[in-house]
C-alpha cells in the first residue's frame, strides 16, 4: 500500500484518466440513483423511472468499459516499470497486488469526489426532465444513503474489475523486458483475448436474434444489451482490424501526404493495440448513442408519434451524459497513447522530421483511428437497430438522423484531435533533449 500511494503520487498524469473515468462513474450512478429515487415516490412518473434505469445500466457500462481501458494503457506505459521491479525480485503475485492497490487509492479518491458531485448532477438531471416534458412537475432530488452505497460499490467493483485484467498484462512482463527497445508488440492478439472476442460476437448475434421474439417493452433493453456485447467481442478483436486498416489507408494517406502518411500507417501497424485503446471509446459512443437515439425514433415511428419542442430533446439528453463519458474518455485515451512517444517523437525530430511533418502524422493517425472506431460502432448499431427494426415494424428497417449521427461523429473526432495534439505538442516543438 506504501509503494501504491508513492506510485499514484508521483504518476498523476497516467493515472489521472483512471481518476476521471471513476469520477464520473460514481457521479452518474449516485445521480441517477437520487432521480429514481425521488421519482419512485411518484405513481405517474413509472415510465420516467424506466427510462432513468436504462440511462444508468448503459452508463455503467461505459464506464467498465473505459475504466478498464485507461488502466490498461496505464500498464502498457509502465512496461518497463513492471520488468524492472521483476528484475529486482518482486514476484508476479507482489506486482498483481501493487497494481489492485494503485487502483483500489484512485478509486477511494475518485468515488468520494464522485458521491460529492452527484448531488448537483441528480438536480440538473431533474431539470432536464421537467423541461423536456417528460416530467411536467418535475423529479424530487431526494437524499438518501443508498444511491451513494450503489455508486461507490460500482465505482470499486469497476476498478477492481478493470485492475484484475491490468493485472494479467502487467504480470506478463518479463524481467528482461527492461532491455528491449523496440515498440513492435509481439503478440497482436493473445488467444485468450481471441476466445473471449469470438464467444462475445457468437453472443451478441444471438441476443440480436432474439431481439424481435421478446416482448415490446423488453426488445429496447435488449438490443441495448446486444450492442453492448458486440462491443466487448469488436474491442478483443479490434487491434487485428486496426492492422490491416492502419496498412491499407495509410497506403492511401501516402500517395496524398508521403511522409506524413507513411510514418502515421507504420505506427497504427506496428502498435494495433495501443491504437485500438483509443479506438474503442469511439466505437463505444457510435455504436451505444446511435442504438438508443434511433431505437427511439424507430418506435416512434411505428406508432405514429411525432416529437415536437422540448419532448424531442428526451431521448439525446437521457443518453447525453453517457456520451459525454465517452467523449471524455476520448480526449484521455488519446492524450495517454500520444504522451508516451515523447522519445519516438524526438527520435523522429533528430532524423530531420520537421515539426510540421509530425503535426500532420499525429493528426492522420488520430483521423485513420477515429474512423476505424466508428465504422465498427456504425456497424454494430445497424445489426442492433435491424433486430429493433424488426420487433417493431416487422421489417429490416429503422429511422435515424443523419445531423445526429454527423453530429457524434465529429465530437469524437474533434476530441481525438484535441487530444492527439496537445498531448505531443512538447515532443513535436519542445528541446530534443529527454524529459
Amino acid at each position: 500500500m506504501v509503494l501504491a500511494w508513492n506510485n499514484v503520487r508521483t504518476n498523476r498524469l497516467g493515472l489521472a484518466a483512471s481518476f476521471a473515468a471513476v469520477l464520473l462513474a460514481v457521479t452518474l450512478v449516485g445521480g441517477g440513483g437520487l432521480v429514481v429515487a425521488g421519482a419512485g415516490a411518484r405513481d405517474e412518473l413509472n415510465g420516467v423511472i424506466g427510462l432513468l434505469v436504462l440511462s444508468a445500466v448503459v452508463s455503467g457500462f461505459v464506464s467498465v468499459f473505459v475504466v478498464a481501458g485507461m488502466l490498461s494503457l496505464h500498464v502498457l506505459r509502465q512496461r518497463r516499470t513492471w520488468a524492472l521491479l521483476r528484475s529486482v525480485g518482486m514476484t508476479p503475485r507482489q506486482v498483481s497486488r501493487l497494481i489492485t492497490a494503485e487502483a483500489l487509492v484512485v478509486a477511494v479518491l475518485a468515488g468520494a469526489a464522485g458521491c460529492v458531485l452527484a448531488v448537483p448532477y441528480a438536480w440538473v438531471m431533474s431539470g432536464f426532465v421537467r423541461m423536456t416534458g417528460l416530467a411536467p412537475e418535475g423529479v424530487p432530488v431526494e437524499v438518501t444513503p443508498w444511491p451513494f452505497v450503489v455508486a461507490l460499490v460500482v465505482g470499486l467493483a469497476v476498478t477492481l474489475l478493470a485492475a484484475r485484467g491490468a493485472a494479467r498484462k502487467a504480470v506478463g512482463v518479463g524481467p528482461l523486458e527492461v532491455l528491449r527497445e523496440s515498440a513492435a508488440q509481439r503478440r497482436i492478439l493473445p488467444w485468450p483475448r481471441a476466445v473471449a472476442g469470438v464467444m462475445a460476437l457468437a453472443g451478441g448475434g444471438g441476443l440480436l436474434f432474439l431481439v424481435p421474439q421478446v416482448k415490446a417493452t423488453a426488445a429496447v433493453p435488449a438490443g441495448l444489451g446486444a450492442a453492448m456485447v458486440l462491443c466487448v467481442g469488436a474491442s478483443a478483436l479490434g487491434p487485428v482490424v486496426l492492422r490491416g486498416a492502419g496498412w491499407l489507408v495509410g497506403l492511401v494517406v501516402a500517395r496524398f501526404d508521403p511522409g506524413a502518411g507513411m510514418l502515421a500507417g507504420s505506427s497504427l501497424v506496428t502498435q494495433p493495440r495501443r491504437a485500438m485503446a483509443a479506438a474503442s471509446p469511439v466505437m463505444l459512443t457510435i455504436a451505444l448513442a446511435c442504438t438508443f437515439l434511433f431505437a427511439v425514433s424507430t418506435g416512434d415511428a411505428a406508432d405514429g408519434v411525432v416529437r415536437t419542442g422540448p419532448s424531442a430533446w428526451a431521448a439525446p439528453i437521457l443518453v447525453g451524459s453517457a456520451v459525454v463519458y465517452t467523449v471524455i474518455s476520448v480526449l484521455n485515451a488519446t492524450a495517454m497513447t500520444m504522451a508516451e512517444r515523447g522519445e519516438e517523437i524526438r527520435l523522429l525530430r533528430t532524423l530531420g522530421v520537421k515539426p510540421r511533418q509530425l503535426t500532420r502524422m499525429v493528426c492522420w493517425e488520430t483521423l485513420i483511428v477515429t474512423c476505424a472506431g466508428t465504422l465498427l460502432g456504425t456497424g454494430i448499431a445497424a445489426a442492433a437497430l435491424t433486430a429493433l427494426g424488426v420487433a417493431a415494424t416487422g421489417r429490416p428497417a429503422f429511422t435515424y438522423s443523419v445531423t445526429q449521427y454527423a453530429g457524434l461523429v465529429l465530437v469524437c473526432a474533434a476530441s481525438g484531435l484535441a487530444g492527439a495534439v496537445v498531448s505531443t505538442r512538447k515532443a513535436r516543438r519542445g528541446s530534443l533533449r529527454p524529459d
